[in-house]
């Protein structure tokens, strides 16, 4: 199979194609802080040819959901080089998402009480946010100042530079699902007037100056972006979504990146029917290094996506949460465990680090005691 060939991703070796995509699970500590659960957690996956962090928050104000871990503080930094010295024993590679939530937040997740940033006061209507008080409404978030946002810029850069000190293999900005890049973007929340907003190429500076600065962190072939050009989520609404990445995706091909993550529409494009439904069709063509598909993959499907050269590296979530050993169970083609859709943010190590290996599966059972 192809998807089990050893490869490279910009500067790094891979045992294989198959990527572990990020995915948010709530099982840090209240201070950000990774815990043994999550070691443990990377290190049943390490098999992977590359693992992907879920989200890590770059800030303090980057925080949009409880217990979910952060970079930027040293104990914090500390805390992840168990999980990369975890990972890289069992000869496995990890890169660190970097994350900041924009206006997908709340003001009871944030130091005292700020209210959420965005790049303009535009709030999220449709969805309601997971608060310490329950679900609530999401509020009208603040627009970053000019200043501020080369502050985010900066902190991205600091938040780059303690990944590289906690021995991560590489790092990925969260330029997808909403999530503040994403939120600069898209002409449905970027109303600004100064150099970030407006036209394409000033509301696509934000994303841009940002890989600059991983890129000047990491070198080359170090730093990778995931996008998500056709998902609406979280009101992710651009007037012409084609032209917007089609020039952001010319423009980041230009820089000597580790991949472009593309992530697929998730749901059927009605309301959208001229946005692209072939993301991978559509814009991987423009990106002449490692394109990974994610969204929605199975065993076959990314085998022919592969084989057709249309994507080099291909991201599995739900499959790689539920099966630790996805790889082999790919390889003898063999079932798989179902993901429980219950346990994914619920906390605790159900539905985390107890799903079964193949060999624990077909393993015999002990004789049950007999009662006297």
């Amino acid at each position: 199979m192809k998807l089990l060939e050893k490869t490279k991703v910009g500067s790094v070796g891979l045992a294989n194609r198959v990527v572990m995509a990020p995915m948010t699970r709530n099982r840090a500590t209240t201070e950000g802080l990774v815990t043994k659960s999550m070691i443990t957690y990377y290190e049943q996956r390490a098999g992977m040819g590359l693992i992907i962090t879920e989200g890590v928050n770059i800030s303090r104000q980057a925080i949009g959901s409880a217990n979910t871990p952060g970079i930027y503080t040293e104990q914090q930094t500390e805390s992840w080089k168990m999980v990369t010295e975890a990972v890289h024993k069992k000869g496995g590679k990890i890169f660190l998402q970097l994350w900041h939530t924009g206006r997908s937040s709340h003001s009871s997740l944030q130091q005292n009480g700020d209210l959420p940033v965005s790049a303009s006061a535009v709030r999220i209507e449709e969805h309601k946010i997971p608060t310490p008080s329950g679900m609530q409404a999401y509020e009208l978030p603040r627009a970053l100042e000019t200043k501020e946002v080369k502050d985010v810029v900066k902190q991205y850069g600091t938040a780059a530079e303690n990944a590289k000190h906690a021995g991560f293999d590489g790092v990925e900005l969260h330029g997808a699902f909403g999530y503040l890049p994403n939120q600069f973007l898209v002409d449905g929340v970027n109303k600004r007037r100064d150099k970030y907003g407006g036209s394409i190429e000033n509301r696509s500076r934000f994303v841009l100056e940002i890989m600059q600065v991983l890129i000047t962190v990491w070198g080359p072939g170090k730093a990778g972006i995931k996008l998500s050009p056709s998902i609406p989520f979280n009101g992710m609404i651009d007037s012409d979504p084609k032209a917007l990445f089609t020039y952001l995706i010319k423009e980041l091909n230009k820089m000597p990146l580790a991949y472009l993550h593309l992530m697929g529409p998730l749901f059927p494009l009605t309301e959208f029917p001229d946005w692209p439904s072939d993301v991978i069709g559509t814009y991987g063509s423009l990106f002449d290094k490692t394109v990974i598909a994610n969204g929605g993959y199975t065993r076959d499907t990314a085998e022919k996506l592969i084989e057709n050269g249309k994507a080099q590296l291909v991201s599995f979530a739900s499959l790689a949460l539920a099966n630790p050993d996805l790889v082999k169970r790919f390889e003898l083609h063999a079932s798989l465990n179902k993901p429980d859709r219950n346990t994914y943010y619920s906390g605790g190590d159900k539905g985390y680090i107890d799903y079964p290996t193949l060999n624990q599966s077909l393993a015999p059972r002990e004789q049950e005691p007999t009662l006297k």
